[in-house]
């Protein structure tokens, strides 16, 4: 049996965007479809893509800052832009953040689906290499997908969102961490309520790790969370 290629496509122009997803799906690919770029790393992060195609222009946060979180939680993901603006400096943005390819509107329906098919087949001709699981914090042992976090003898369980949150820190040792983008990659936005949240989750892994002496999760007043990890 086939494998089923998931794409998630972001566009706030609603007729084209039904008409786009209806195509793609035509031609036996499974869509989810947001049209508010507030809604985009939330849908990323409730199911696994193959691939994403995103508009530049989208009310709240714009394409290219949507593709760099989705690059923050998966450097492997190919995506595709699609806009309106044909500026030097935005198509040189755009392959910047990584993309694979870039699309100016109006376009073809048949040429977009082709571009994800030659995109597909390449990524599944050379698969990158998976992202480690295991991560060293200093005498502790962390594994993301067992979601625990292991001293000596003891092994501490971790909640997904504390896992997700302390995999991030991992990926971003001894440099800042981005509270806006932990936020939007684990909460889905950074309202108040949700920045109260994240600091208790931040609290509880400082508990976690108190063992460590040299092992330290700093708050970058105004920026976000740094972890420490001497080598």
């Amino acid at each position: 049996m086939a494998e089923i290629e998931k794409i998630l496509l972001v566009e706030d122009d609603r007729n084209f965007g039904s008409v786009l997803k209806a195509y793609l799906e035509m031609n036996d690919f499974v869509v989810t479809w947001v049209d508010d770029g507030k809604d985009a790393i939330k849908a990323f992060n409730d199911e696994r893509f193959s691939i994403c195609v995103l508009d530049v222009m989208l009310p709240h946060i714009d394409g290219f800052t949507i593709a760099e979180h989705i690059r923050n939680l998966d450097r492997h993901i190919p995506f595709i832009f699609l806009t309106a603006k044909t500026l030097k400096d935005d198509i040189l943005r755009g392959y910047a953040t990584g993309a694979d390819d870039y699309i100016t509107k109006p376009f073809d329906s048949e040429i977009l689906l082709c571009k994800i098919e030659a995109i597909l087949k390449r990524k599944k001709e050379s698969p990158p290499e998976e992202e480690p699981d295991e991560y060293q914090i200093g005498k502790l042992t962390f594994q993301y997908k067992l979601r625990t976090l292991q001293a000596a003898q003891e092994v501490i369980k971790l909640s997904p969102k504390e896992a997700a949150l302390l995999k991030l820190l991992c990926q971003y040792k001894n440099e800042v961490l981005p509270r806006e983008l932990a936020l939007k990659s684990i909460w889905g936005d950074d309202t108040y309520f949700t920045t109260r949240s994240m600091d208790v989750f931040i609290t509880k892994l400082r508990k976690y790790l108190s063992g460590e002496q040299q092992v330290q999760i700093i708050n970058i007043h105004g920026n976000g969370y740094r972890l420490i990890v001497p080598d």
